[in-house]
């Protein structure tokens, strides 16, 4: 039986499987990438918050499981890493014009940190006044 043969004279270059491990950039672009799962899994922990809020034994009784309190533990720290490069990433996006001057992408990113903290900061305060 014959095989077939590519015949076209295109050079695919070989790539090899950690080619992500050559340079600290790409290194830290997988690192981001990866932490969408810890987003993820955070996203569905809340949901099922959400769900339980109205059973408090249920509520109660998964608020302090082992296993859900070391999640959240090891989630911070990729939770942070993400959204921080994230914001990093806003100005290279966001090209904001005051005329026909360009908005320094410093600012830009600095307004980004300072709603983040405004969000958190009012969040903290409706978590210890209702909580």
């Amino acid at each position: 039986m014959e095989t077939k043969q590519n015949k076209s004279k295109e050079y695919m270059r070989p790539m090899p499987t950690n080619w992500w491990l050559k340079r600290t950039n790409y290194l830290l672009f997988i690192v981001r990438e990866t932490t969408c799962v810890f987003v993820g899994l955070y996203a569905i922990y809340l949901l099922i918050l959400a769900m339980l809020r109205d059973e408090p034994d249920s509520f109660a009784a998964w608020l302090q499981s082992p296993t859900l309190i070391v999640l959240q533990i090891v989630a911070l720290p990729f939770l942070l890493f993400h959204s921080i490069t994230w914001i990093n990433l806003t100005p290279k996006v966001l090209v904001v014009w005051r005329g026909e001057e360009r908005v320094p992408p410093s600012l830009i990113a600095a307004a980004h940190f300072g709603g983040w903290l405004i969000v958190s900061l009012i969040i903290f305060w409706i978590a210890f006044q209702y909580g």
